[in-house]
């Protein structure tokens, strides 16, 4: 496996498993009306484990309810609740229910203090509890929300809400193994909640329980396989159980669907490139740059190339440079136009091209800029073997005065100058390009250079 490839495939995988590790205002529990019901429902009292409310305060929300009933009212009813809620005696079902009120009207910070009142004043109220945690949550205050959720689940709520809300926040925090535990039970209570199932998941990739992760995931595209990300969870939990292979026929189904971007196609290309299968992995790159060319990044698309070309696939390769030309055109910069240039002069030599061909790029990537010392290098290198040595120390030595550059510079000038049989001349070279840049191999080289240059002597 190349270091870049399987790098970049894993990247996207992570980047596609944080997909379900939505925001809060992403759950779509916030969009489901039975849930609003239930929560916007819960003004009523449960004598039998919650603070009592006095014949008073009775009248006072029966007036409440008409008021809230009437069109328009709902300022009014505020209004009278929170006087009544002034006076210091009342009870903390009048705080629990002006909590109610601002958290309908989207006041969190309102709904968090008034049921914060109202636990402070009876901390063994159940649905205070429950209800603070879950706007903690709406408003992603993830930490604050474990306390009294937790709570809630000690005085007796059981929940998949309670539970799901729980294992949200502590997966939000960072705590995987406790919203791990949480989330099975709320799937235990709801086993169809599409948000339990999505934040399992989650949990699963961050603990890297790859196998259950495949597994859950495999439900997920059972119940609606139109669905691309769910697709691409399953693909990366195989590439986490090392199944690549696994992971492209997923992305091939999203391919042949039309749910394929630029970046998925490349992955998939990525997987293909460490099987070595070449004309796979070079069609797959191809296809990416087809998705989106209008937007796609030149350098993606020379990356590929590159990474071909250094695994024995040359001929696969020149295509993608084909069609990089082809798309890009004028759009290419200096750097990638160099890019371009030198690999398609290595490509040139390895395949034992025409000398003037390979000589011709080089020139070419030289002129476009006269201080890259790696062109410069291998244009001398070229004319080294066409015995032009006069013109290769003359390129080697430019590329010598780049500091990047000169360990190289002087190594391979040093190595063509041993092959001339010119040992003297070769070990200051030498002896430069070890100082600049210590190898065990070329120290060996230069012990018998030196031996060398003292018999010719």
């Amino acid at each position: 496996m190349t270091v870049s490839s399987p790098l970049r495939c894993l990247a996207a995988a992570w980047l596609a498993a944080a997909a379900v590790a939505v925001a809060a205002d992403d759950l779509t529990l916030w969009r489901d009306p039975e849930f609003q019901k239930q929560f916007l429902g819960s003004y009523g009292m449960r004598a039998e484990i919650e603070p009592p409310m006095t014949a008073v305060e009775g009248q006072v929300l029966g007036q409440y309810r008409t008021l809230m009933a009437a069109e328009g009212g709902a300022e009014k009813a505020m209004d009278l609740l929170a006087k009544s809620a002034a006076v210091s005696n009342c009870t903390a079902q009048f705080d629990f229910i002006l909590g109610q009120t601002c958290f309908q009207r989207d006041d969190l910070a309102g709904a968090a203090a008034w049921f914060g009142k109202a636990i402070a004043k009876h901390p063994a109220f159940l649905r205070a509890q429950k209800q603070l945690g879950l706007v903690y949550v709406r408003s992603n205050a993830f930490d604050r929300a474990i306390g009294p959720l937790t709570r809630a689940i000690d005085l007796g709520a059981a929940d998949d809400v309670t539970f799901g809300l729980l294992a949200h926040a502590c997966s939000m925090t960072d705590q995987p193994v406790a919203a791990e535990g949480a989330y099975r039970q709320a799937l235990m209570l709801k086993p169809d909640a599409l948000d339990w199932k999505l934040g399992l998941v989650r949990c699963l990739f961050k603990q890297r329980k790859f196998e259950e992760a495949a597994a859950l995931c495999g439900e997920l595209v059972r119940r609606d396989s139109s669905r691309a990300d769910y697709w691409l969870l399953q693909a990366n939990a195989w590439i986490g159980l090392k199944l690549p292979l696994r992971a492209a026929a997923n992305y091939e189904i999203l391919a042949r669907t039309g749910q394929a971007n630029t970046a998925i196609l490349n992955a998939l290309g990525d997987i293909y490139l460490n099987e070595n299968a070449m004309d796979l992995a070079a069609d797959a790159y191809l296809r990416a740059l087809a998705r989106d060319p209008a937007t796609a990044e030149a350098g993606v698309f020379i990356r590929d190339a590159e990474v071909l070309a250094m695994r024995g696939g040359r001929d696969e390769a020149a295509r993608v440079i084909v069609r990089v030309r082809e798309t890009f055109g004028e759009r290419l910069g200096v750097e990638e136009k160099k890019r371009l240039l030198k690999l398609q002069a290595r490509l040139a030599a390895a395949a034992d091209a025409v000398p003037a061909e390979q000589a011709a790029l080089l020139e070419e990537t030289v002129a476009l800029d006269p201080l890259d010392g790696e062109a410069l290098i291998l244009l001398a290198q070229h004319h080294a073997r066409q015995k032009d040595i006069e013109k290769a120390v003359f390129l080697f030595e430019r590329a010598e005065g780049m500091e990047k550059f000169e360990a190289e510079a002087r190594l391979r000038h040093g190595q063509m100058l041993v092959k001339a049989g010119r040992y003297q001349d070769a070990v200051p070279l030498l002896k430069r390009a070890q100082e600049l840049k210590p190898r065990d191999d070329i120290a060996r080289y230069l012990e018998q250079v030196e031996r060398a240059a003292r018999t010719r002597n």
